[in-house]
């Protein structure tokens, strides 16, 4: 399949493409909206739900601008590198499951954006700086 057939059928297949695809394809998070889909030998991580989507979008651009210091960047504007991408991802949502419930398993990144909420009221008013410095130790990478 060549890039843009690829491209048409991915934007025809994944109306809301996960934020936190990477975390859950690469096991270290879990999501019951989550649905994987296969297209040309590659898969991807869809959401089911049009407000957990939304819900989970405005977490995710929280979280990276909340990471840029501690990745070394004055402001994340552009992708980031793999390596970097799993320490938002995955770190990031360990340190919320972490500063919530004591241990870092996300088992259901859903229900954890739901109870941080819950807690918090909003995105906003999140404590973005204790995440991020728990995520440092919740999640080490391949090598750590």
């Amino acid at each position: 399949m060549d890039e843009a057939a690829f491209r048409r059928t991915l934007s025809e297949a994944v109306a809301r493409p996960c934020p936190f695809e990477r975390a859950i394809l690469r096991s270290c998070a879990a999501c019951q909206m989550a649905e994987r889909i296969q297209i040309a030998e590659r898969e991807l991580v869809s959401c089911r739900s049009v407000e957990s989507h939304a819900r989970c979008c405005e977490f995710y651009e929280r979280l990276r601008q909340s990471f840029a210091f501690a990745l070394g960047k004055p402001k994340i504007t552009a992708p980031l590198p793999h390596g970097q991408e799993m320490r938002v991802q995955c770190g990031g949502l360990k340190g919320l499951q972490q500063i919530l419930s004591g241990n870092d398993v996300v088992e259901n990144i859903d229900q954890l954006l739901y109870q941080a909420l819950k807690q918090w009221g909003a995105a906003d008013d999140m404590p973005f700086s204790a995440i991020v410095h728990a995520a440092a130790s919740a999640y080490k990478g391949r090598h750590g």
